[in-house]
């Protein structure tokens, strides 16, 4: 394979390629459930991202206890990766500063992203980055902490559009079971399930309004959970719907029965990635200018598409030949400007 200009150089305005991540953040707050997800990760390599939680994980009275806990399997060999991060209380929450205190201290270096949940808006989500990057500043943590956030509550679906805007954060998730409940009853229970969650008309509203403030900034949008865990059917169906209807490019895991079928929903066909190598073999080989492949004009525009396919199947662990591998997939990573975090482009 030719030295040619690489696909993230290539096709990016400024030679910059978007941030991408893996395809699963797996949320655990019980101690054999971290530990559990912590050692698959381990044996699957980093193919979706742990998020230890600190919120809904933690019991009411041991918030401190159950901190000094993540922090240690934040620190330990079963983090072999570096793809764990710590989801804290939200801004408002008594424990916050806390939170934040002691997992920056504790185990600043290692954490691969900070969650930072129900913000009411722009105006309380960067009250809380300024608490967060405070004590960054104060434990002389220099590198950049990447940051998400959960839409969730009205004021956050409000400012979407600016929170996704915000150059401290990486990705946005749908909350979507806190999101129904703050409609007081109006949206009905029916809109928690799988069926109910992709046809309720505010549901849909909120999921595509987060998924394209997403895409406008060149932020990653996290979809939801699916509560019915035992069923690898609907976690799948939804994982695929939540993919090709709703422009999502990340989804939550409860359980790790839960992480095998989105990675493999998110994954391309065979066909779909033999298509995308041919061609942007073809296209790095025309120096990225226009071609005709298989009777069709293709140009950068549609290059990006195929590229970003051809990310999406070597970060769900597809098998690519060698020479691809080695020529586009182990490249020094470029990161986003208005990004924060140091996850892989390519």
């Amino acid at each position: 394979m030719s030295l040619a200009i690489h696909p993230a150089q290539a096709l990016f305005e400024e030679g910059v390629a978007p941030v991408v991540l893996p395809v699963v953040d797996h949320y655990c707050g019980v101690e054999a459930r971290m530990r559990k997800s912590l050692e698959l990760q381990v044996q699957m390599g980093p193919v979706f991202d742990i998020t230890l939680d600190c919120e809904d994980g933690a019991p009411i009275g041991g918030e401190a206890e159950h901190m000094l806990l993540v922090l240690h399997l934040l620190n330990s060999t079963l983090n072999a990766h570096g793809r764990v991060g710590v989801r804290v209380h939200p801004f408002q929450h008594p424990s916050f500063e806390a939170d934040v205190e002691a997992v920056i201290a504790g185990g600043g270096e290692k954490l691969a992203y900070l969650m930072i949940p129900k913000p009411e808006g722009l105006d309380d989500l960067q009250r809380a980055i300024n608490v967060i990057d405070d004590c960054l500043a104060r434990h002389h943590i220099h590198r950049p902490l990447p940051l998400h956030t959960l839409i969730e509550t009205h004021g956050a679906l409000r400012d979407v559009m600016a929170i996704a805007a915000h150059p401290r954060i990486e990705s946005l998730s749908f909350g979507l079971m806190d999101f129904v409940s703050a409609h007081r009853g109006a949206i009905p229970r029916s809109a928690l399930t799988v069926e109910g969650q992709f046809s309720h008309p505010l549901v849909q509203r909120a999921k595509l309004a987060i998924a394209a403030a997403a895409h406008t900034y060149g932020k990653t949008p996290s979809h939801c959970v699916v509560t019915e865990f035992k069923s690898e059917r609907a976690i799948q169906s939804a994982a695929e719907r939540a993919g090709r209807e709703f422009g999502y490019t990340r989804m939550w895991s409860i359980h790790p029965h839960q992480i095998q079928p989105i990675i493999d929903a998110f994954a391309p066909s065979v066909a779909e990635i033999d298509e995308a190598i041919e061609l942007l073999l073809a296209a790095q080989a025309a120096q990225w200018a226009p071609i005709q492949y298989r009777d069709v004009l293709h140009d950068r525009a549609s290059y990006r598409l195929f590229w970003h396919l051809l990310q999406r199947a070597h970060r769900t662990g597809q098998n690519l030949p060698a020479e691809v591998t080695q020529a586009w997939f182990r490249a020094p990573p470029v990161t986003t400007p208005a990004s924060t975090g140091t996850s892989p482009t390519v």
